[in-house]
C-alpha cells in the first residue's frame, strides 16, 4: 500500500478576525447574513472543483455541497454545510462522498456550519437519527485523513457529525455547543432572560474550545500579498 496521503490544510478565515467577548457575541457572530458562507470558501479554497449531489435513495438536500476539487495539484474531496439545518438526504450524501473519498485515497475537508440537524416530521420519517449515525460512523472508519474547519454556528449532532476528531479547527465568527443557548436556557433554568448567560456558561467561543482542548487552532485570515 502507499504512503497516505497528508491531511489538507484547514482554510483561512474569511470573515472577522476579532474574537467574540462573550459567549453571545460569538452566536451573534456566527448568525450574521453578512458572514462568508462555505460557497465562499471553497472558491477561495480550490483552484477547480465538481460538486456531486445525492444520496442513492432518491434524496437531495441544498443545505451540503459534496464533490472534489485541486488545490496546488492535489486533490481533496469537501463536504460542506451551508448554513441552515441539513436534511437526513444531505448526511447520507456525505457518508457516501467520505466512503469513496477512502476508496480512491483522497484525503477530506469538511466545512462545518449549521444550526442542528432538521428534525420536522418529514426529516423524522426520512430516517434523520440513523442518517446522522452514518456520517458518524463514515469518519470513524476512514484510513484517508479528515481535516474540519468550524465556519460558522456549530450546533449540536448536525455538526459534531461532520467535525473529526483530533483534526477540527475553527474561524473567530464561529461557535460550537451540544445545544443552542436558547434551548439550553429554556430547558435547564425556563427563563428566556438567561440566554446570555447560559452562552457564556456553555463555553462555545472559539478560544474556550481552544482550551477545552475540542479544536487544533483558530485559523487566521490569509496574509496580505
Amino acid at each position: 500500500a502507499g504512503a497516505s496521503p497528508p491531511p489538507p490544510p484547514p482554510p483561512h478565515a474569511l470573515g472577522s478576525s476579532d474574537l467574540p467577548a462573550s459567549g453571545w457575541a460569538a452566536v451573534c457572530a456566527a448568525r450574521d447574513e453578512r458572514r462568508p458562507r462555505a460557497a465562499a470558501y471553497l472558491d477561495a479554497y480550490f483552484d477547480w472543483r465538481e460538486e456531486i449531489s445525492g444520496d442513492r435513495c432518491g434524496g437531495t438536500d441544498t443545505g451540503i455541497r459534496c464533490g472534489f476539487g485541486r488545490r496546488d495539484g492535489r486533490t481533496t474531496a469537501f463536504a460542506a454545510q451551508c448554513g441552515t439545518a441539513v436534511r437526513p438526504a444531505g448526511f447520507r450524501t456525505a457518508a457516501r462522498l467520505i466512503r469513496l473519498a477512502d476508496r480512491l485515497g483522497i484525503p477530506v475537508l469538511t466545512l462545518v456550519d449549521t444550526p442542528g440537524a432538521a428534525n420536522d416530521p418529514d426529516a423524522e420519517r426520512a430516517g434523520a437519527g440513523a442518517a446522522i449515525a452514518d456520517v458518524f460512523a463514515a469518519l470513524a472508519s476512514v484510513r484517508t485523513p479528515v481535516t474540519s474547519l468550524l465556519i460558522g454556528e456549530g450546533g449540536s449532532g448536525g455538526a459534531l457529525a461532520l467535525a473529526a476528531p483530533g483534526a477540527l479547527w475553527a474561524t473567530p465568527d464561529s461557535y460550537f455547543s451540544v445545544i443552542a443557548p436558547e434551548s439550553a436556557a429554556a430547558i435547564l433554568k425556563r427563563d428566556a432572560n438567561a440566554v446570555r448567560d447560559t452562552a457564556d456558561q456553555l463555553r462555545l467561543r472559539p478560544m474556550d474550545l481552544l482550551d477545552l482542548g475540542i479544536i487544533q487552532g483558530i485559523v487566521p485570515p490569509a496574509p496580505s500579498e
